[in-house]
């Protein structure tokens, strides 16, 4: 009879703990659903401040720690250039930091000495008018390794079926919910110039040269995307910009200088513009943006595909 009753309790226990660790699973996102739509972004045009990673994605747990540890009440950002599956984990290049301001409002120029004093670089990022989105829940370590096994997947899937030029991937980490973003138009201007840097490298002097001229002799390097930003108080443009004071502008690539030969970009197959896309109906475009006034998570972020459950990216 006793040990009747020990096997009932160990069995008891079991079921116990498996319940818990189903409902952990549950309240991470394992059963949440991933619903991919193309519409308006849920951002506005944002002024980040970010540092720039060559290599796996999954080692850039430390830049997230480190941009929120500045401050801990702002949004984290993350943006992917290189698709993981197609390009070596210690090619894949990325940037990862916080969002400073998001709209019409500017950000403090005290902030941005303090992001800029830990050898982070300013940059803004408009808003396009289109981008194929999604969000998954934020809520513990194993929603993040969820991210690259539910929700990649499925934009993959989406932009491929739909034959659409996306890129790159954004997310947006805020409270408890990722906001993935991949733009349909403007593209070129969420290409920080790093990237620019590393595909002269790899190109070499003479295709560097000629990617600056398309097939009619046109510079494709516009002095419109980018303009250098001040510190001080003042208008600011939605299209990409530099904020280092005393630096030159910085200068926006089209689409064609920005994608390389592995990128996002090439989930699209044939590149649809957004024009074509027939958008998932009128909640699509009605979807509210992220409110700058919220409090995001404290926490520290971390990207995909972690060797552990901890935050990881693809």
């Amino acid at each position: 009879m006793p040990d009747l009753l020990l096997l009932g309790l160990i069995g008891g226990l079991t079921l116990l703990l498996l319940l818990t660790l189903l409902a952990f699973a549950g309240y991470s996102g394992l059963l949440a659903g991933v619903t991919v739509s193309a519409g308006s972004p849920p951002i506005r045009n944002v002024t980040v401040a970010y540092k720039f990673h060559v290599g796996p994605y999954g080692e850039t747990g430390p830049l997230f720690t480190e941009s929120c540890s500045i401050s801990p009440r702002l949004r984290s950002i993350a943006v992917y250039y290189d698709n993981p599956h197609m390009v070596p984990p210690e090619k894949c290049r990325c940037a990862v930091g916080s969002i400073l301001s998001e709209g019409e409002e500017s950000p403090s120029p005290e902030l941005i000495r303090l992001y800029q004093k830990f050898g982070f670089k300013v940059f803004c990022f408009p808003a396009p008018s289109h981008v194929v989105t999604a969000t998954f829940p934020y809520t513990t370590p194993l929603s993040i390794w969820l991210v690259p096994r539910r929700v990649h997947p499925a934009l993959d899937a989406y932009i491929k079926e739909r034959k659409l030029c996306a890129h790159p991937r954004l997310e947006i980490y805020q409270q408890d919910q990722i906001y993935f973003m991949c733009p349909l138009a403007r593209q070129g201007d969420f290409y920080v110039p790093e990237v620019k840097e590393t595909e002269r490298k790899s190109r070499g002097p003479a295709e560097a040269n000629d990617a600056l001229v398309d097939g009619t002799g046109a510079d494709t390097m516009s002095d419109t995307s980018s303009v250098s930003l001040e510190l001080g108080p003042g208008s600011r443009d939605t299209s990409a910009a530099t904020l280092s004071p005393g630096m030159s502008p910085s200068r926006g690539w089209d689409d064609g200088d920005t994608r390389s030969e592995h990128s996002y970009s090439e989930s699209g197959a044939s590149g649809s513009s957004f024009e074509e896309l027939d958008l998932e109906g009128e909640g699509a475009l009605g979807e509210p943006r992220l409110s700058p006034e919220t409090e995001p998570l404290g926490a520290p972020k971390w990207p995909r595909e972690p060797s552990t459950p901890e935050k990881g990216e693809e």
